[in-house]
């Protein structure tokens, strides 16, 4: 039965990650494709240079006339994208849920500011690669559990360690808010839901830890204390805090606890019912990280389309909103985070518009739109092209994706059943 179980084991990880590509060596042109700038522009005829890992220029074909280039990609009647960005996300942190080995998402205890997830990102994963043929190209690992989980980096999506894949190093720290209700029962039986004796208190642990953690930050004491000395940043507003919160009363209270702490760069994640408060956020300037779109609302009275309507309903109240992924099978579900765009087009928001949510919103929210999150001169030549509408799992049938300037493969595990399987069935 041992024998079994380890042979199980090995072919479970047996399919490596494809081997990163090679630094960009030469001058790459694409000419005639419809250019999806991510900041709500569209250019029909495009041309796009790209040359040492950065658009050198980007325009109308019709009007620019570029230099020779090494190669030159003819993308007439294709559309081209910047990189997609998953933030929120655990890809890279859990292989396998049933294998304990595999998983490592979160640590015990409830105030971990010092767990950094980066170090334990894998970059072999074979989950990585399923996500690069849909067009999402970088992500923000996150960790999970405790009160505080730790802290998230942003990394590119074709590297050969933790170290290679970092764009964007620790650069928030992860709060899980207290829900002021509680559910009784399990899921097969519940129980109905019955309001949090503990919510106050749990606000109090809170606020005194960061009470604790300003104090120590504040003071030159000799005795270091390691949570504490992660939540520089937050003090000095360098980093952001992610407050995670669905609830409209939950809500409230991180912006009360915002404006108690004086903190500057806040984003909900979750935000759920954000849309019932998007006054107050749009006047403390806290931007949403909007939970997926495709999932059933949280009560059961409620409109079923309700998840669908969201983003429109937060953008249209001049909110900065990015969508994130967490849930279940959130690693698996990672490569459809452009058809939850779709959906929100599909719900009424313009589709340039839903592009940025996948895009320059959360760039800016990232704190990486610099370099990443829109097509425009001098920016990383991180972008993909496709046959079709990328926010379409119909037509969006991506040819060529590059990182920095690299030309990555789009092939993994899933792409290599299909050939196998084609292949068979076109001997009959």
């Amino acid at each position: 039965m041992k024998k079994y179980i380890i042979i199980l084991f090995i072919s479970l990880f047996s399919f490596a990650q494809q081997t990163p590509a090679p630094k960009q060596s030469k001058s790459i042109l694409i000419i005639g494709g419809i250019a999806h700038i991510g900041n709500g522009q569209i250019i029909q005829n495009s041309i796009i240079s790209l040359v040492d890992g950065k658009i050198n220029l980007i325009g109308n074909a019709e009007v620019i006339k570029p230099s020779k280039h090494d190669l030159i990609i003819e993308a007439n009647g294709k559309h081209i994208y910047p990189g997609f960005i998953a933030p929120n996300s655990t890809l890279g942190l859990v292989e396998i849920d049933a294998v304990r080995a595999s998983d490592d998402e979160s640590e015990i205890g409830e105030f971990n500011p010092h767990i950094r997830s980066l170090i334990a990102y894998n970059t072999e994963s074979v989950l990585v690669e399923t996500t690069r043929p849909n067009g999402v190209l970088l992500a923000q690992i996150t960790p999970r559990g405790g009160r505080i989980s730790g802290t998230s980096s942003v990394v590119q999506l074709d590297a050969w360690n933790w170290e290679d894949a970092v764009l964007k190093n620790d650069e928030g720290i992860h709060l899980n808010w207290p829900k002021s209700y509680v559910r009784k029962g399990w899921w097969a039986e519940p129980g109905g839901i019955e309001a949090n004796k503990n919510y106050g208190k749990q606000i109090e642990e809170i606020e005194q830890f960061f009470t604790n953690a300003f104090a120590y930050l504040k003071s030159s004491g000799e005795k270091k204390d390691i949570p504490y000395e992660a939540m520089k940043g937050i003090d000095s507003h360098k980093k952001t805090l992610y407050i995670h919160a669905d609830g409209e009363k939950e809500i409230l209270d991180a912006i009360q606890f915002k404006r108690k702490f004086n903190l500057q760069n806040v984003t909900i994640i979750g935000g759920f019912y954000a849309y019932k408060v998007a006054d107050e956020l749009k006047k403390e300037n806290i931007s949403v990280l909007l939970r997926r779109i495709h999932d059933l609302p949280l009560l059961e009275d409620e409109d079923v389309n309700l998840p669908y309507k969201n983003a429109k309903t937060l953008v249209d109240k001049g909110i900065l909103v990015g969508l994130e992924n967490a849930g279940d099978m959130e690693r698996m579900q990672t490569r459809n985070l452009p058809f939850y765009a779709g959906t929100c087009a599909a719900w009424g928001l313009n589709r340039e518009t839903a592009l940025q949510l996948i895009t320059s919103n959360t760039a800016k929210i990232l704190g990486i739109d610099e370099n990443y999150g829109t097509l425009e001169s001098g920016k990383s030549a991180t972008l993909f092209i496709s046959e079709g509408d990328a926010l379409d799992m119909k037509t969006n049938n991506i040819t060529h994706a590059f990182i920095d300037g690299r030309q990555i493969s789009l092939e993994s595990h899933h792409t290599e059943l299909y050939e196998r399987y084609k292949e068979k069935y076109q001997r009959k």
